[in-house]
């Protein structure tokens, strides 16, 4: 406060000593201004036309840019002056002459450094200074250093500069002028303490005004006595970084006034003229966020009424050069003069737009001697042309309280007229300045028309790499009460809906940001082997939609027309009444599992499905859904496992799609309550799904009777399945024999089954076997289908097929070709030749076999780093001995050779019996068989025998999944658990009884989707809420994953799993009409901050995103991130500096405690604690600069 009184008091002798340039007074209480007749008389005489020949603009960006391009019409030579951070923005390159300034300064006060500002200009023959606005444009002391060193400032006197700028004198002057003012202080606020007092005094609501600057700078609302000393500190603090002048006054609050501003221009001559007003009552934070010219809906005898008052006022003071007025409009009618902004205002662009002066020219005209009348402004001459609206697109983040962003912009788009001068590609916002970005203008003959071409301006901008306000923006244009022009300040709080955004697509130059990654990163999905992926694109056999797009038709009926028209029941009776062998084609699901990881992209699949579907119409279905591939598809592959579905369905009509169920376990690994498993079969069948598979790796009855109600009541097709093990045929084998498999069959037919599924996922059944029970099987069941399915891994999987059928299996389970043997099914061309013409005809043509499998022969040399033929070289019989299936036989053999074991293996296989024994002989299939397996090779790791894990069980630390098995969480083995091992290994452990999932407590999906719903916005589907209850981690992984990179899926095989090579072109069909080309050029060097520019063209124009390399990155400081959707771990919500820390590690802090106090682009944000705790960590210091998302500090 001292240093503000010695400022006045400095303020005042220079006033005392320049009395005889003009005659101006001030007092402590506010004195008002005037000026002598004899002082403009004496002006008028030595006031001559002098052209400016050289201007500088004080200031940066658009307001720059806007300056220089006046200045260049008027031929008259510009000079910019940049900071340190500015050294790259555009407006120093757009003056014929560039200065750096406050080498050394914080970013703000670099523009603040008056004496070398003036010393730039004197040194470089600048004859004028323009302020622009913001920063010095309303200092009266820099006027003033203008004026001294004997350049001509574009603006108004220091007198006015100084009573206009100081908003307690300006409201001095009004009421001298007669202009009706909002109630107030008289004078700054000396302290948050009187601030109280005034607040007692006078009632609230109350607004605190920076009495040095505007743009909402040091405003703030107080509402609440508890309130006024936090918002009084925070408004000081602001006004002072953004004015060099901390000074507040108080006002009155008037609620719901509409916020109107008249344009003025003065000469030397004292005439001043009007040129209409603007309406800016949309306005966040007190800043201003569109503005409209005139204001609609503005009673014309109003209008007289208050632009007369601005010039009153403004010829009272002696106004010169352009300046605004500004007024609150109450719902009464009334209206309250707040202040003289004596600048150029930012919307000065509307008022042009509409009277088609140019504002700035004249300023700089008036400046030099011109009276308006000489520029042929006089009042009568000054007419309304149609409406304009001003969009300020700025770089703030409207869906996370308009937190300011900074980045690089990385494209940008065109509008109608643009003032700007960062929007550019390649442009770098930083967090040291406004956050303004580009003013787009529109103009028609009226308000609605001008929002109607607002929005599409806005619509066609393009703009990547930081957030912007469009989407708030595209809301408020298309929002009634701002169409009808009937707005007020309370706009934007009154409508929650103006931000409720459609999510961004962005999809473009996420790919291009994915692409960039693998290039720099390598692949975002573990390889396998070092087997390269191919590089030639799988040639797509020619069907109807594939070339002939004018003669597309539907393809030929199929099975799924009987299940659509007639339903389950009937479907079932079909099949069974069906003359010959239908066939399952794995292909889509189980053989790419079995061979390829499970890593066959929707991609591949989509490209040959429609010729599947007009030239396998004769298939039972196509198994392409469920077990491992969902999971798969979002844990590796970065899919949507429904979207899969979805798009699979539109391309293939006419075939049943079969998924695989884990009974109780869906498609998961652990148990779920029913209503999961209920609502994930609904799902299913909506999206698209049609028979489905249910199986219990031990086959435990209440587990699978689960999955068969559950597929009943969404109108699936029930296909029970029993888990294939032992050997039917060898009477020694008592366990499995065919009494076990009978019996079980008959409960799963009075459970209501649609058909039969005998599933030998090891390929256990040989063909003797097939015939004795198949044929048993359909005599005790004759209305029955049966399915079967079986692993080729011994080689004699087409054998036991073709026994199944000839015993009278109405569906057998088969691979294409390429895609078939080893641990695959087996292959669909040698079953459709062997009963080809006769009475087990599949109705399947040969050719188009060999077709099919030519293009999966070389779609799966795209798949080479998970080929399992790198370490598998054939089919294997001691399958029979170790009873492997087949989808982990290779798996296996990745595990043993990444865990070191790969010589091993072999005795990893005889172990797996071993191991199988131990555990009561079980079915193998997932998630029993890895039960199985993990219990093999921990057995192998740690050298020990059957003998040795009875003798140690009770002090080994066995794996978690065989602790679980004993438990009970898989259900109950045929015939119970072995003992005393299970005792031993469980050491008092809690044990399951029953089915496990029957006392768990129903799934609120409801809050699983609010969850989401805050942490990934609204376009959550039922579908991803699904995905989330069955995976939370493995779903919010994706989703972060498909919010940073966008659509993968749609990117060729190769490209997705390493990369394109540089020069290479790729084609991406993002959706149907929607085509992008996207041409890799290079990868840069590393940059000092560890990131890598990869640089393409994007349908032609270049386009580039930075990566940061992550091997770099470990030999360099880089400050960690706050870790996602951890409540404890609080990030910078917005790039900055930290200003204030409040508290330090070890503090206990409660729920909305302030921990700290960030300030970026002259806005302050207090950082609150998002839960009670113990502060773990501060990860910062004071005065520190930060970007977004940094870790600040860590609660625990």
């Amino acid at each position: 406060m001292l240093r503000l009184q010695a400022r006045v008091s400095s303020l005042h002798h220079v006033a005392s000593t320049s009395m005889a340039r003009a005659t101006w007074a001030t007092s402590p209480s506010g004195g008002c201004l005037s000026r002598t007749l004899p002082d403009v008389q004496a002006r008028l005489q030595s006031t001559e036309v002098k052209p400016i020949q050289k201007l500088m603009v004080a200031n940066r960006g658009e307001i720059a840019i806007r300056v220089f391009r006046a200045c260049t019409e008027m031929h008259i030579q510009t000079v910019a002056i940049y900071s340190e951070q500015d050294v790259n923005q555009m407006h120093r390159q757009k003056a014929d002459e560039s200065y750096l300034i406050g080498k050394g300064l914080p970013p703000v006060a670099a523009y603040l450094n008056i004496p070398e500002i003036i010393s730039i200009a004197q040194e470089n023959g600048v004859d004028a200074i323009h302020p622009g606005y913001g920063f010095l444009s309303e200092r009266s002391d820099f006027a003033k250093a203008c004026q001294d060193a004997g350049i001509r400032f574009i603006g108004p006197s220091p007198e006015v500069v100084y009573k206009m700028g100081d908003k307690v004198e300006a409201r001095q002057a009004a009421i001298s002028a007669g202009v009706q003012v909002v109630p107030g202080t008289d004078g700054p606020v000396e302290s948050a303490e009187a601030a109280v007092e005034f607040c007692k005094q006078h009632g609230l609501p109350v607004i605190f005004k920076a009495a040095f600057g505007g743009g909402g700078r040091g405003m703030r609302v107080v509402k609440t006595m508890d309130e006024v000393v936090e918002n009084y500190n925070r408004a000081y603090s602001e006004a002072l970084s953004a004015f060099g002048n901390g000074a507040l006054f108080l006002e009155k609050f008037i609620e719901r006034p509409r916020h109107i501003e008249v344009q003025m221009l003065g000469d030397r001559t004292g005439e001043v003229v009007h040129l209409f007003e603007r309406d800016c009552s949309v306005q966040r934070r007190h800043q201003k966020v569109v503005e409209i010219a005139p204001a609609p809906q503005f009673d014309q005898s109003m209008r007289d009424k208050m632009n007369a008052d601005a010039v009153k006022l403004a010829k009272h003071v002696g106004y010169e050069n352009a300046g605004t007025t500004e007024f609150l409009l109450d719902k009464n009618g009334q209206y309250y003069f707040i202040e003289v902004n004596a600048r150029l205002q930012v919307e000065h662009t509307v008022t042009e737009q509409v009277t088609g002066v140019d504002l700035v020219q004249s300023q700089i005209r008036i400046a030099e001697g011109r009276t308006l009348k000489e520029l042929g402004l006089t009042q009568d001459k000054i007419q309304l042309n149609g409406c304009a609206i001003q969009c300020r697109m700025t770089t703030e983040d409207p869906a996370r309280n308009f937190q300011p962003d900074t980045g690089r912009i990385d494209a940008e788009g065109m509008g109608i007229r643009l003032d700007s001068a960062s929007a550019f590609a390649g442009a770098v916002i930083t967090p040291y300045y406004d956050s303004l970005l580009v003013k787009i203008i529109a103009q028609a003959r009226d308000h609605p028309s001008a929002c109607a071409k607002m929005l599409r301006a806005l619509r066609e901008f393009r703009i990547r790499g930081v957030k912007t306000n469009i989407p708030f923006l595209l809301n408020v244009l298309q929002n009634e009460t701002f169409l009808n022009g009937s707005v007020d300040t309370y706009f934007i709080d009154e409508n929650p809906g103006l931000f409720h955004f459609a999510p961004s697509q962005n999809r473009a130059q996420k790919l291009l940001y994915y692409m960039g990654s693998v290039m720099v990163n390598g692949p975002s999905t573990p390889l396998g082997t070092t087997i390269a992926p191919s590089e030639v694109m799988p040639t797509v056999p020619h069907t109807p939609t594939s070339k002939f797009r004018c003669l597309l038709r539907d393809p030929p009926a199929g099975f799924r027309d009987v299940l659509k028209k007639e339903g389950p029941e009937a479907f079932a009776k079909k099949v069974r009444e069906h003359k010959g062998l239908l066939l399952t084609d794995t292909t889509f699901r189980d053989a790419h599992q079995s061979l390829l990881a499970t890593r066959v992209r929707t991609y591949d699949l989509k490209r040959i499905a429609p010729f599947l579907a007009h030239n396998f119409s004769p298939l039972f279905s196509t198994e392409n859904w469920g077990g491992a591939t969902f999971d798969v598809t979002l844990r590796f592959l970065h899919e949507c496992p429904w979207e899969r579905l979805r798009e699979l369905r539109q391309l293939i009509p006419n075939i049943p799609f079969q998924m695989l169920l884990r009974g109780a376990n869906a498609v998961g690994y652990t148990n779920y309550p029913d209503n999961v498993v209920y609502k994930f079969c609904d799902l299913a069948v909506k999206n698209g799904m049609d028979i489905f598979r249910i199986f219990d790796s031990l086959n435990y009855l209440p587990n699978i009777i689960v999955g068969m109600e559950a597929t009943g009541n969404a109108g699936g097709v029930i296909e029970a399945a029993i888990s294939y093990t032992g050997d039917v045929s060898d009477p020694s084998k008592k366990k499995y024999n065919l009494d076990y498999y009978v019996k079980l069959a008959g409960e799963l037919v009075k459970a209501g089954t649609h058909i039969l599924c005998i599933k030998d996922m090891a390929g256990l059944l040989k063909p003797r076997a097939a015939t004795l029970l198949i044929q048993t099987l359909k005599d005790k069941y004759p209305d029955v289908p049966i399915h079967v399915h079986t692993h080729d891994t011994s080689g004699a999987g087409v054998a036991a097929m073709l026994a199944a059928a000839q015993a009278g299996a109405d569906v057998v389970d088969v691979a294409v070709d390429s895609m078939s043997g080893l641990t695959s099914q087996p292959s669909m061309g040698a079953v459709v030749a062997s009963v080809e013409k006769s009475e087990l005809d599949t109705g399947l043509n040969l050719d188009k076999v060999s077709q099919y499998s030519a293009y999966w022969e070389q779609a799966r040399n795209l798949y080479g780093p998970f080929e399992c033929t790198t370490t598998m070289k054939s089919g294997n019989a001691d399958i029979y001995k170790n009873e492997i299936p087949g989808g982990q036989y290779t798996n296996l053999q990745f595990q043993a050779f990444s865990l070191g074991l790969a010589e091993q293996f072999e005795e990893i296989k005889k172990m797996y019996s071993v191991a199988n024994m131990l555990l009561g002989d079980l079915p193998k299939v997932t998630p029993s068989s890895k039960v199985v397996g993990d219990m093999a090779q921990f057995m192998v790791q740690n050298k020990l025998t059957a003998e040795l894990v009875h003798e140690k069980a009770a002090e080994l630390s066995f794996p978690s999944s065989v602790v679980e098995y004993f438990q009970g969480y898989l259900g109950e083995p045929p015939g119970g658990y072995p003992e005393p091992l299970r005792t031993q290994v469980l050491k008092g452990a809690e044990k399951i009884e029953g089915r496990p999932g029957a006392s768990l407590p129903p799934l609120n999906f409801d809050t699983i989707k609010d969850t989401l719903v805050q942490k990934y916005g609204t376009h959550i589907t039922e579908e991803d809420v699904m995905s989330a209850a069955l995976y939370p981690k493995v779903m919010d992984d994706y989703l972060d994953f498909y919010n940073k990179f966008g659509p993968v899926e749609k990117l060729d095989t190769r490209t997705f799993l390493v990369g394109p090579k540089i020069a290479s072109e790729t084609e991406v069909n993002l959706e149907k009409g929607k085509n992008i080309s996207i041409k890799t050029l290079a990868v840069g060097d590393l940059s000092p901050s560890g990131t890598r520019e990869v640089f393409f063209e994007l349908n032609g124009q270049l386009r580039s995103v930075r990566i940061q390399d992550q091997e770099a990155q470990k030999e360099m400081h880089i400050h960690p991130k706050a870790v996602t959707n951890v409540l404890g771990s609080v990030g910078a919500p917005m790039p900055g500096t930290v200003i204030d820390i409040k508290v330090k590690e070890g503090d206990t802090v409660e729920k909305g405690q302030k921990l700290l106090v960030l300030s970026a682009m002259k806005m302050e944000m207090v950082v609150s604690a998002p839960m009670a705790g113990t502060v773990k960590l501060v990860a910062v210091t004071k005065d520190m600069k930060l970007e977004g998302d940094d870790l600040l500090v860590e609660i625990e």
